[in-house]
């Protein structure tokens, strides 16, 4: 009856009101229409005495449910007076009066209802729609029927976007949600809203702190989940709100640690911190009706509460240092002895196993050295004065001016980490035919051609003193064990205090940069589109490859260049001298290596980070796109013109044209995809690490891209 009475509009209710009443009085003065009332009717109480038989006094009305007969009472007959009979006949009232009476309350009822939110609440929500329209895009498409002189409620039907109505009309929450709204939000102009019990913004891109909810103590719940707030949460934002139940904030960006004042809401029953920045120990959440505790991909540490110890183990998951039931991690030894004492027999058992490791390794040492030869041949006796050399003889090819074979029993061992190749020694690349393929910033580099086998590269090493041999041995296994089809294989590699030696395949086409730069003669054309497309998806495929195999290192490359871009039969890429860095001298490599040469450490005096190699990838793209040479690689100084600055200068002038390669063959059709590349190589090379583009994004960009434009446009996040 009430819903239908929902649907009258307030003209309707009050009409029904009038006519009513009228019929009310005129059944009062027709004494034909009084009927004795049913039990289990309404009834009226004894009127008190009034001048006009129809004065009625409507809180005088009562009802009396009517109880369950007894078996008792059904069994003695009842009696009752003619008088009282009568009386009560008289005094009873006809159930058309009670129908009436019924649709004259409910009608008034609902009018009250109907009467709406209290203009103060609905100048509050207003006045949040002017905050939110300020700082916030989207908020005013989102929130088109916020408009004054209408209610947001009618009794619990919601007439405003985003907002939660009571059955009295009174604004229960906000909810936000999925609304594509991004900024900062601020919530203070709801502050004053009694009714107000929770909050939810959701699946939006709000940036920015998260909103100060400790100035509404009587919310329930506060959904932020996926959104973009950042920042520590304050430690006391949730104090006094003895009444909150439910906290969503997972999938954002907050660091910190998890506030202490959610351990005081007695009445919390749902908490969703994961996929967040969160760190140090989980607080002692105590609550007896918690029943969800999701911190999963954070950064949290310690022991689990022994409250929490009982869920599942996938809401704890994604946290490297947190340990105790439910994970499978334990938490270290008990503290049965002092600290003092365990240390002490910590120290003496490192002390007892480092004598007998330096024991075993200088018995070892004496043996070896025993089979290693005196003297290792130097690369100041060779004369490297062009990129390709005929054919030296076997032996001068390694020795130098040292023509003397060395004896058998001081030949030294080469260490083989690719399965599958034909095994070899020292004395079997000296007695190969070689040449020299050049002299690069490390050393200089030999073709070996050995008489029963395949063609190999000997590279030679004299900076590589960056850690002892036994680590030095280990990533050269790690390197080893790397297997990419745009990877170089290393297959084996010599050790010597002094200098090392390389052992990589040979590559038919030689490097990308004598491709681009070279002086190679009418036989071999310039690389068309197609095939410059094809080499920068390999490339970005192996880089790719090494930051995922090799994850700890901060350098994946380290030394990415167009000369250490090898190109095989068919030109797919083959990156070179990768990973090296951890073995190389740290002077060494800051001077010469490629991404030491990127701006963060030239113009900042910074570390190379990960995006110091997307840099020089970027540095490689625009070098492919426009075959001019990069200066960046020549210069050892503060940075000055390079190539990225120069491509940045033409694309602002729109001489996009005088950007690209005019010996690049193969472009009709495809200039919409180069330039959606060279967009992508500058978003690689910008200046501003923060402003780089991350690698996984611009592989994933580079993928998308086709020899022929299809009419799509690129989207680059900065």
């Amino acid at each position: 009856m009430p819903a239908l009475f929902s649907l009258l509009t307030a003209t309707n209710r009050r009409l029904i009101c009038l006519i009513s009443s009228f019929w009310v009085c005129f059944i009062c003065l027709s004494k034909k229409l009084f009927l004795a009332i049913p039990t289990s009717s309404l009834v009226l109480h004894h009127l008190p005495p009034s001048p006009s038989p129809c004065h009625l006094n409507p809180s005088s009305l009562s009802t009396s449910s009517p109880s369950p007969p007894s078996t008792a009472s059904t069994a003695l007959p009842t009696t009752a007076s003619p008088a009282r009979s009568g009386a009560m006949a008289d005094t009873a009232m006809p159930w058309p009066l009670q129908f009436l009476l019924l649709l004259f309350f409910l009608a008034a009822w609902q009018d009250t209802v109907a009467a709406g939110v209290p203009q103060r609440d609905i100048d509050i929500l207003l006045k949040f729609k002017e905050s939110l329209s300020a700082s916030v895009i989207g908020a005013d498409a989102a929130l088109h029927n916020w408009v004054p002189g209408s209610n947001p409620c009618r009794a619990n039907i919601t007439l405003w976007a985003g907002v939660i109505c009571n059955l009295d009309s009174s604004v229960r929450g906000v909810q936000l949600e999925n609304m594509s709204l991004s900024g900062p939000l601020n919530v203070d102009a709801l502050v004053g809203m009694p009714t107000l019990r929770t909050m939810s913004f959701m699946n939006n891109s709000f940036q920015g702190p998260i909103p100060d909810v400790s100035k509404f103590p009587a919310l329930r719940s506060i959904y932020m989940s996926m959104n973009r707030f950042s920042g520590e949460v304050p430690d006391g934002m949730f104090a006094g709100m003895a009444w909150l139940k439910k906290v969503h904030l997972s999938r954002n960006d907050f660091t910190g640690r998890i506030p202490s004042s959610l351990v005081n809401a007695t009445r919390l029953l749902e908490l969703r911190l994961d996929d967040n920045k969160f760190q140090g120990p989980i607080p002692e959440f105590r609550q007896p009706g918690l029943y969800l505790f999701n911190v999963s991909d954070n950064r949290l540490e310690g022991p689990i509460p022994i409250r929490l110890r009982k869920m599942s183990a996938k809401w704890f998951a994604g946290n490297d240092n947190l340990c105790g039931a439910p994970l499978s991690v334990a938490c270290g030894f008990p503290k049965k002895y002092s600290r003092a004492l365990t240390a002490a027999i910590i120290m003496i058992c490192i002390a007892i196993l480092l004598i007998i490791i330096g024991l075993i390794l200088i018995f070892y040492r004496r043996r070896k050295e025993q089979a290693q030869p005196s003297r290792l041949p130097s690369s100041k006796s060779m004369e490297i004065n062009q990129v390709q050399a005929d054919k030296i003889p076997p032996a001068a090819a390694v020795v130098g001016a040292t023509s003397k074979k060395l004896p058998k029993d001081e030949q030294g061992k080469l260490i083989f980490v690719k399965e599958g190749m034909v095994k070899f020694d020292i004395q079997d690349l000296l007695r190969a035919s070689a040449e020299v393929l050049g002299s690069g910033s490390f050393g200089s580099s030999y073709k070996a051609i050995l008489t029963d086998g395949p063609s190999v590269v000997v590279k030679r090493f004299k900076e590589m003193n960056g850690v002892g041999r036994e680590d030095f041995h280990e990533h050269m296994r790690r390197i080893g064990r790397l297997c990419h089809p745009n990877l170089l294989p290393l297959v084996a590699y010599y050790y010597r205090k002094e200098e090392k030696l390389l052992v990589t395949e040979y590559m038919f086409n030689g490097s990308l940069a004598h491709m681009l730069h070279g002086n190679h003669g009418a036989n071999v054309p310039p690389l068309d589109w197609p095939t410059r497309l094809k080499i920068i998806k390999g490339i970005a495929r192996g880089l790719s490859f090494l930051y995922e195999e090799l994850p700890v290192l901060n350098l994946p490359h380290g030394h990415l260049k167009s000369s250490n871009v090898l190109l095989n039969y068919s030109f797919d890429p083959i990156l070179s001298d990768y990973a090296l860095v951890p073995v190389m001298n740290k002077t060494h490599a800051a001077q010469i290596m490629v991404a030491f040469k990127s701006p963060e450490c030239t113009m900042h005096s910074g570390k190379p980070t990960k995006k110091s190699d997307v840099w020089c990838f970027g540095i490689l793209i625009l070098e492919i796109l426009t075959g001019k040479f990069p200066a960046n690689y020549l210069r050892q100084g503060q940075v000055g013109t390079d190539l990225a600055s120069w491509v940045n200068s033409v694309v602002r002038e729109e001489w996009t044209g005088e950007v690209f390669d005019s010996n690049m063959k193969g472009t009709q059709g495809g200039e919409g995809e180069m330039l959606k590349l060279l967009h992508i190589g500058l978003a690689c090379s910008e200046a501003d690490v923060d402003k780089r583009c991350e690698l996984a994004e611009a592989v994933a960009k580079i993928e998308e891209l086709k020899e022929y434009d299809d009419g799509s446009t690129l989207v680059l996040s900065s």
